[in-house]
């Protein structure tokens, strides 16, 4: 495999910055002016949105059905069909730590077996958050405790897909929340590999 193919950490010049928003739940907006490396005459401003990140979790039963969610999501006016997910808002916290945490708040899910699918940035031309997408097997139930789904989270439908069907959906255009896809598609490349196999702890 090429060295070479790969994204490289790299930062122009930033000439200030100034804050341009922030709240109490997790998004802070800046506002940097940048220079083209060598072109110090050429400035130009990027706004960028700071964000902890999140974890997603494909979460798959013996029957190779899909722990599902419906949620609607104001931003694009959509109940859209998602995986368990969840903000990395706990100081510290381990990603895996984090998306077991997740599965069990919002499915109310265990599993034996996690394989790391897949870390992406979902849109980097704005943002700099970064999603960790596991695969969970083995699984079993697990209570939420006293965990209260709030807000859109208390309107979430659960339901279990087989996943040749949320396959088809997805490659049909009819489901297209963006972790969900990329979910579905490495683990459809990687299902041969994976199918079947029971090993405890992170692959």
């Amino acid at each position: 495999m090429s060295e070479e193919l790969a994204d490289r950490p790299l930062t122009w010049p930033v000439l200030s910055s100034r804050e341009v928003h922030r709240d109490n739940w997790v998004v802070v907006v800046t506002e940097d002016v940048v220079t083209r490396p060598g072109h110090p005459e050429e400035t130009f401003s990027r706004l960028a949105v700071h964000h902890p990140g999140a974890v997603v979790v494909l979460a798959v039963d013996d029957q190779e059905r899909v722990f599902c969610l419906r949620q609607y999501r104001h931003t694009a006016r959509h109940e859209f069909v998602e995986l368990p997910a969840g903000l990395r808002d706990a100081d510290g916290e381990p990603a895996l730590e984090t998306a077991k945490r997740e599965l069990r708040e919002e499915a109310e899910l265990a599993a034996t077996e996690w394989t790391h699918l897949l870390s992406t940035f979902p849109s980097a031309g704005i943002t700099d958050e970064v999603h960790e997408i596991f695969l969970a097997r083995g699984l079993s139930h697990a209570s939420r405790g006293d965990f209260e789904l709030e807000h859109e989270e208390a309107e979430m439908e659960p339901f279990w897909v087989p996943f040749d069907d949320l396959l088809a959906a997805v490659l049909d255009g009819r489901v297209r929340e963006g972790p969900l896809v990329q979910a579905v598609l490495a683990y459809q490349v990687r299902r041969p590999e994976l199918h079947g196999s029971v090993d405890d702890g992170l692959r």
